[in-house]
């Protein structure tokens, strides 16, 4: 599908796309919708003002085969009280409104653009998307018919620059997308990493550390998550350097990669299990942000770090009571070998901050179920050592509709990790599970700026939303790269 900004017609074929908004009991057609209304005859005003229509936000009313204009269909759509809506809004709607048409029989879709046109084809690309590669029969295959969405506007060459940029960031949002659904017989260790590979062709550099160069380094603890599996444990890293100040500290962002989770000796139940494929939805929101903010250049310098890891039972897996050491030289007992993405984290987080001096590191990991308990799939928890940057993540993702919400972390947390035998365990209890995860990745990015992002109940939804059919939502693309936007770029 191709997404155009073009100047406005009065006359288009296809599907047409006109907005309303609430006025008093009832409401009123935009500038553009009154002149398309005049020349149907009326034909929209009277369809709208039957029923229930009152121009609430999303309320649509669809005008079949109206006289006066070539278009097969005009579809009315509400915004709301007010005629002025916000870049949110606007991406909702281009959501709400290609539900509606994908499946019409209309090519070509006309959208007035007078209201965010930009986020509006934003929306439109965003919630198009559909993983459907391995269907092969045709009863399962259910295609769009659009083929091309046109917004109009008087203001082409504002709307063709933010739209220009807004692809860049769809192109990462549905990379991370394609990454979570991959099942884990095509998406494993060593095929993650050549997909990652070929983004340098966007000008990032990519370099990859296999297991002797990460046993050369004391990095036990991710190690032992893959010991059992007959995939290469790998750590990818990747470069941008697009500030104009070379020597600019970068901002780091390191992601979990778990390929797929069996929970290993501490085997996880059976029902569901399939779900655990996305376990590594936080390294795939590294990944898409990384190709986001390359394709826009973006001006600022970041590493981009993912813990790539399969996790099985076998004769050679990691056993539960088990010590191993770290990059860092802390020992960590092995208490649950489920709690195996804190182990992975550990050694990406500290070769993070001891090789780069990154001024600050987000690492994001679909890590706890506890998180699903605590927040359920709205919100992904934050924790941090860093005040300043838990607001500028929050008014990040309040902007992009990928909201975050802190929770805490202190000693008392910290003191529940503390193991017997090593320096810590790998799980601290029953309670807190989501913060005592935290408190253990927290001793591994020493006095470095942290925020870790729990994604467990955002990377993955049972429910289709707005911007997202069900299944992976690629949360966290759209957060790390306005969060750059507005706070590190030159």
């Amino acid at each position: 599908m191709k997404i155009n900004i073009i100047k406005k017609n009065t006359n288009p074929s296809g599907s047409l796309v006109l907005f309303a908004y609430e006025k008093d009991d009832s409401h009123k057609l935009s500038a553009f919708a009154l002149q398309i209304d005049k020349k149907t005859g009326g034909a929209i005003s009277k369809a709208s003002s039957f029923g229930k229509f009152k121009g609430k936000f999303g309320q649509m009313v669809e005008i079949l085969a109206p006289t006066g204009i070539e278009a097969n269909r005009v579809l009315l759509v509400g915004i709301g009280k007010s005629p002025y809506i916000s870049p949110k809004q606007a991406q909702q709607l281009g959501g709400k409104i290609i539900v509606k048409l994908m499946y019409c029989g209309d090519d070509t879709i006309w959208i007035d653009g007078e209201y965010h046109g930009a986020d509006i084809g934003f929306g439109v690309r965003l919630r198009h998307y559909k993983f459907d590669k391995y269907y092969t029969t045709e009863k399962n295959i259910k295609i769009s018919s659009v083929l091309q969405v046109n917004i109009m506007t008087d203001d082409i060459s504002t709307a063709k620059s933010q739209l220009d940029e807004f692809e860049k960031i769809a192109d990462g949002v549905i990379m991370a997308r394609d990454l979570v659904s991959e099942p884990g017989n095509i998406l494993y260790p060593e095929s993650y990493a050549e997909q990652i590979k070929e983004m340098t062709s966007l000008g990032l550099e990519v370099e990859v550390l296999h297991e002797d160069a990460m046993e050369e380094l004391g990095m036990e603890a991710i190690l032992g998550v893959g010991q059992g599996s007959s995939s290469e444990t790998l750590m990818v890293i990747m470069k941008w350097n697009g500030s104009n100040k070379k020597t600019t500290q970068p901002v780091a962002f390191v992601g979990k990669g778990v390929t797929f989770d069996t929970g290993g000796i501490s085997l996880k139940p059976g029902a569901g299990m399939e779900d655990m494929k996305f376990d590594m939805g936080g390294s795939a929101a590294v990944v898409g942000a990384m190709k986001a903010l390359a394709g826009r250049n973006a001006k600022v310098n970041v590493i981009g770090i993912v813990g790539l890891v399969e996790n099985m039972p076998s004769g050679t897996a990691q056993r539960p009571g088990d010590v191993v050491n770290s990059m860092s030289g802390q020992t960590i007992e092995v208490i649950n070998t489920d709690a195996e993405g804190r182990l992975v984290l550990a050694d990406c987080l500290w070769y993070c901050q001891d090789k780069y001096k990154p001024k600050l590191i987000i690492d994001l990991a679909t890590l706890t179920g506890a998180m699903l308990v605590a927040l359920g799939q709205d919100y992904a928890g934050i924790f941090s050592n860093n005040d300043k940057l838990c607001k500028q993540l929050s008014v990040a993702g309040d902007a992009v509709d990928e909201p975050v919400w802190r929770l805490p972390i202190g000693d008392g947390y910290d003191k529940l990790i503390n193991s017997d035998i090593a320096d810590m365990k790998n799980i601290g209890g029953r309670y807190a599970g989501s913060i005592t995860a935290a408190q253990f990745l927290q001793r591994f990015v020493n006095k470095t700026p942290w925020v870790h992002i729990d994604i467990a109940g955002t990377a993955w939804k049972q429910k289709a939303s707005d911007l997202a059919a069900k299944g992976a939502t690629g949360y966290g693309v759209r957060l790390l790269d306005r969060f750059i936007k507005d706070n590190y770029e030159d």
